[in-house]
């Protein structure tokens, strides 16, 4: 029979011990010291308190309970001599019916894992889903994984962890994330859809108005009827935008979506989580025929990668008038103008220009985004509440010097462009760490006609400086810029720089981040607040109205922009959880 969190916190230690037997691997000491945390507020709460023991644990304790849990198809399994949990697990990943190929791959990477790490590899069978990862992508993951530093190893092996952790109090508890799970499969099928070239590799790639991405935008209008908005388009430029109308007339809309559109080869969750969380609330006002003060505008956009066209943030920059009439005739690889794709799409560019929004009818805009980063993983926290999207500065550049023969000219009388440029960007990771959360990357560097017997004389390169507000963006440019001329007048060189981006920085609306705060806390989540490093399509909607973002947790480091780019069907569901709560909030608000 499944327990309740009211049975847990009533319970005797020792009851509320055993009711989280086996949660964690022969590792009682870890609910026991959760425990002292009662009364929970909520199941995400205990997964916290569990998670924070282990975090604050030794390291000896530690790695005793990465090495309390068995070999994938090891030993154990062929003794029959695993927990119920295991045995339930390696089996509904098909590890106990492993060809003999595939057990003696399996034992050969568990022998190599061993060798290299001193503990059993350790991965959630189950998967992000709950369902189970097939053998292949156990293998893939075995394989992938050998290569990790050892330190980041470990920490990899114990979120893995937490992630069996959580599905075993899912189990125990009878939570089954449906919401989560909704959002997670609306996702897969969305990425049966990918440009020529790529769908054939198994690779997502969905650029702007091609046949895929147009079968993006089908598909989603089709889920937006079914989920019961009232109104659903496809605009002028190809976002998809659906109502959901208020309880009277004349209401306020909120707003809020992000990208369907996708980088090369790249994941499935990017921008797309930022649709469907909000698509699942509003379905589930609507099956409890539910009205808010205020309507709800969920737009999926079109374009916000600039990977067909150069013309990044298309769909949002077009609902603020910042649609430029020269994009129009830019040209794809194929040779095909934004013009052309446009007709064939069958999109009035005539209209485009309607599209602008009048932010008076707003109460703002609010994204929900994959947090395209490790912070969230490594602090084992679902959700993070965003402060403000860093403001970014962009420059190409070149470095002059001398090429002489690499044997012939001693080091004091060089002129070396590469190092010079290598120079600097060891000074720009030391004086962007000064700030804490300011970063900055050369991105591109190259030294054209480059040869290995030879001083180069010319090095190309990029700049990418970011901050959460405009002041310390502008900091960090001036000292780069400085140290850069410095560099280049030491060495008796000279050099080249254009600024090809600037955009501001958008700090979080105050109150509707306090929104976010209070929703996420609400959930018995920790309150976690941080800048966005990336350009978000929050960021345009933020040059007419108030905005605010959420984050959630990705999987794999956080690996973005990456067919490893992933998250979980738990942490999709604490994003719809946080949503609804939002919405909750504002209609308070909002009541006469």
């Amino acid at each position: 029979m499944a327990w309740t969190l009211d049975q847990l916190n009533a319970a005797t230690p020792a009851q509320a011990l055993e009711a989280l037997d086996g949660v964690y691997e022969h590792s009682p000491w870890i609910a026991e010291q959760a425990l002292a945390q009662r009364p929970f507020r909520s199941l995400a709460h205990l997964k916290h308190a569990l998670a924070h023991a282990v975090r604050t644990a030794s390291t000896e304790a530690q790695l005793g309970l990465i090495r309390a849990h068995p070999e994938l198809a090891g030993k154990a399994m062929v003794a029959k001599s695993l927990t119920a949990e295991s045995t339930n697990e390696q089996s509904k990943a098909g590890l106990t019916q492993c060809t003999p190929e595939e057990f003696a791959r399996i034992q050969q990477l568990n022998a190599d894992y061993n060798a290299r790490f001193g503990f059993p590899f350790i991965l959630a069978v189950r998967g992000p889903r709950g369902a189970g990862l097939n053998k292949q992508q156990i293998i893939d993951t075995f394989a992938r994984r050998l290569d990790n530093h050892p330190e980041f190893e470990v920490a990899e092996a114990l979120r893995n962890i937490h992630r069996i952790a959580e599905i075993r109090l899912n189990d125990k508890f009878a939570a089954e994330p449906v919401l989560g799970n909704d959002v997670w499969d609306w996702h897969e099928k969305l990425a049966e859809h990918s440009d020529p070239g790529f769908a054939e590799k198994g690779q997502l790639t969905v650029t702007y108005l091609t046949d895929a991405h147009r079968a993006c935008a089908q598909r989603i209008s089709h889920w937006m009827r079914d989920c019961g908005f009232d109104e659903v388009e496809v605009d002028a430029v190809g976002n998809v935008v659906g109502r959901y109308r208020a309880a009277t007339p004349g209401a306020k809309y909120l707003m809020t979506g992000s990208h369907y559109d996708t980088v090369r080869n790249g994941g499935k969750y990017d921008g797309r989580l930022g649709i469907f969380v909000p698509m699942a609330c509003v379905r589930e006002l609507h099956r409890a025929g539910r009205r808010l003060p205020f309507g709800i505008e969920v737009i999926a956009f079109a374009e916000e990668e600039g990977q067909r066209y150069k013309a990044t943030f298309l769909g949002s920059g077009a609902l603020i008038g910042h649609f430029n009439p020269a994009w129009l005739d830019q040209k794809d690889a194929d040779g095909v103008t934004m013009r052309a794709a446009m007709q064939q799409a069958g999109l009035c560019i005539d209209d485009i220009a309607k599209l602008q929004r009048d932010p008076a009818q707003y109460l703002g805009f609010i994204e929900v985004h994959i947090e395209q980063g490790p912070v969230l993983n490594e602090l084992d926290l679902p959700l993070g509440v965003v402060t403000s999207i860093n403001g970014g500065v962009r420059f190409v550049g070149e470095m002059i010097g001398t090429a002489s023969h690499a044997g012939t000219t001693p080091m004091d009388r060089r002129r070396d462009a590469a190092v010079a440029v290598a120079e600097l960007a060891l000074y720009i990771e030391q004086r962007a760490a000064q700030d804490g959360d300011s970063v900055g990357t050369i991105g591109l560097l190259n030294v054209p006609g480059g040869s290995i017997n030879v001083v180069p004389g010319r090095c190309q390169f990029s700049l990418d400086l970011r901050a959460p507000t405009d002041p310390q963006r502008d900091a960090l440019v001036r000292d780069v810029l400085d140290h850069l001329g410095q560099i280049a007048a030491r060495r008796g060189l000279r050099y080249t720089l254009e600024e090809s981006m600037r955009a501001a920085a958008a700090p979080s609306a105050p109150a509707l981040q306090h929104h976010w705060e209070r929703a996420v806390d609400h959930l018995g989540v920790p309150v976690f607040r941080m800048p966005s490093g990336a350009g978000h399509d929050a960021m345009k909607l933020h040059e007419i109205m108030p905005q605010a973002m959420l984050f959630v947790r990705g999987e794999n480091s956080g690996i973005s922009h990456n067919p490893l780019e992933s998250t979980t069907n738990n942490d999709m569901q604490l994003a719809v959880d946080a949503f609804t709560q939002v919405l909750h909030q504002l209609a308070e608000e909002q009541q006469p």
